[in-house]
């Protein structure tokens, strides 16, 4: 177990040490940025954006930056899914007894796809509107929720553990709801795109549940 939980750990600090690299001022969520001179003039920037989220934001970035912190959310969201190289699927899963809606195999992957690329997109247009330092908390919830995302498939297709990965779902859930509110408060498409993650983890957590309580 304590093996599932350091990798996902280490997943989440080795991207964030790549977005630190490939994208400028994200190493203020881990280095104090309460401490900056200018901190209190970012949160009346914050403020002044928030009052403008229906409007699109002037960035101070040039293209080239903006694209290259798009591409660093996409790496990012998408190593969530790399916790599954480590796991190993055996034949488990088709043993369990399943619900009739369960539903086929070659689905998820196209969906994870799909979610996985719309939420790089809604935390990409959050962060190009002030940045980490504008919206540590919409940002961090963005990675805590990611945690919980990573360490899913661990525990319940490498672990056995329905159980232990209904309660991380639950807390993925709940993250997520948070982070959708925070997105939308800086960025209405941001927190629209977080919707049908929404829909799917809320689908994903009853299907858990209904496989874990059908299988003592």
């Amino acid at each position: 177990m304590k093996t599932l939980v350091y990798t996902s750990f280490g997943l989440l600090t080795c991207s964030l040490k790549v977005f630190s690299y490939l994208v400028p001022g994200v190493t203020d969520v881990t280095s104090g940025i309460s401490e900056d001179p200018t901190w209190q003039e970012d949160l009346s920037n914050r403020k002044h954006l928030t009052n403008n989220m229906n409007t699109p934001a002037p960035s101070t970035r040039s293209t080239g930056q903006q694209a290259v912190g798009l591409i660093a959310w996409l790496l990012f969201c998408f190593a969530a899914a790399a916790t599954g190289f480590f796991v190993s699927i055996d034949g488990w899963f088709e043993s369990l007894n399943k619900p009739s809606w369960n539903p086929p195999s070659w689905l998820f992957g196209p969906v994870w796809t799909t979610l996985y690329a719309m939420m790089a997109v809604a935390a990409w247009l959050v962060w190009r509107r002030g940045g980490w330092k504008a919206h540590p908390r919409a940002l961090g919830m963005f990675c805590l929720q990611w945690l919980f995302n990573a360490m899913w498939t661990p525990l319940f297709f490498g672990a056995h553990r329905p159980g232990l990965a209904f309660l991380d779902i639950s807390l993925l859930w709940c993250a997520l709801a948070v982070t959708a509110v925070l997105f939308w408060r800086a960025n209405k498409m941001a927190g629209a795109l977080l919707i049908p993650y929404l829909a799917w983890v809320t689908f994903a957590a009853a299907l858990n549940l209904t496989i874990w309580r059908l299988n003592p």
